[in-house]
């Protein structure tokens, strides 16, 4: 295999257990399994294994995959996924509020995303603004409004740091940034989604308040937002992809030439 796309086609069936054709052409990505499960409940299919790396469900022309944690597998699944040309990828992730603004459960549709994470550093100089596609997001944020859900707009600072919230030094950085939540995938999502010409978007749960001790995620903390909020996460995640499907509008709103 010489050729990129010799590549991502034979890693992306490698990572899945899934042919190429199985894919949809709008995709829903996320950290979690039970996002997976989620969603087969909510599409009426049966739920997949877990003999893949990466677990991936399609109904009609939505799939979703796990394609796990932090940047690094962040990029690769954006890369691989080039090799199936995807019209829209929405993010379905989990952030730590910032902001005091924030409160549990909150949704956060970002902007824009600080890339402090250095993987997609590989991809675009750093000083390029990591950038979701409007149009997807434009989508998300009508069905956050079709079912009455309100929600936060700003930055996302992505850290490639997992262990950090004992650190002040770091946590006084983060403020200074004026960055609404923090997490591991965002910018380099949008970024490396860029350079492989996949429009990229992002719907962000608040599940934690790492800038002070209380607010720290633990494991009983975690399990309380995902019982209240995780399926309608997925819920909106699938209702913005279906806005875009049903209206037959493209999402790309800018060319890819350099």
């Amino acid at each position: 295999m010489v050729k990129k796309q010799d590549i991502v086609g034979n890693w992306l069936v490698r990572y899945t257990k899934t042919p190429l054709e199985k894919f949809g052409s709008h995709i829903l990505l996320t950290n979690f399994n039970n996002y997976v499960d989620i969603f087969c409940d909510l599409m009426g299919i049966n739920k997949p294994d877990f003999s893949a790396n990466m677990r991936v469900a399609t109904a009609g022309d939505i799939t979703i995959i796990n394609f796990g944690i932090g940047s690094p597998n962040a990029a690769l699944i954006m890369d691989l996924l080039s090799t199936v040309s995807p019209k829209a990828c929405l993010f379905l992730g989990k952030c730590g509020g910032i902001s005091e603004k924030t409160h549990l459960g909150d949704y956060i549709l970002p902007l824009a995303g600080i890339r402090g994470e250095g993987t997609s550093n590989d991809y675009l100089p750093p000083e390029v603004p990591s950038l979701p596609a409007f149009m997807l997001q434009r989508a998300v944020s009508t069905a956050l409004r079709d079912n009455s859900h309100d929600y936060w707009t700003g930055t996302v600072y992505t850290t490639n740091r997992r262990v950090w919230e004992h650190d002040e030094r770091f946590k006084n950085y983060l403020r200074e940034t004026r960055a609404m939540a923090v997490d591991m995938e965002t910018a380099t999502l949008f970024t490396c989604g860029f350079c492989n010409h996949i429009p990229t978007g992002a719907l962000l749960l608040v599940s934690d308040n790492p800038m002070v001790p209380e607010g720290i995620k633990t494991e009983a903390s975690d399990n309380k937002v995902t019982a209240q909020y995780a399926a309608t996460h997925v819920r909106i995640g699938i209702e913005a992809l279906k806005l875009i499907i049903g209206e037959r509008k493209t999402v790309r709103h800018l060319k890819y030439e350099w």
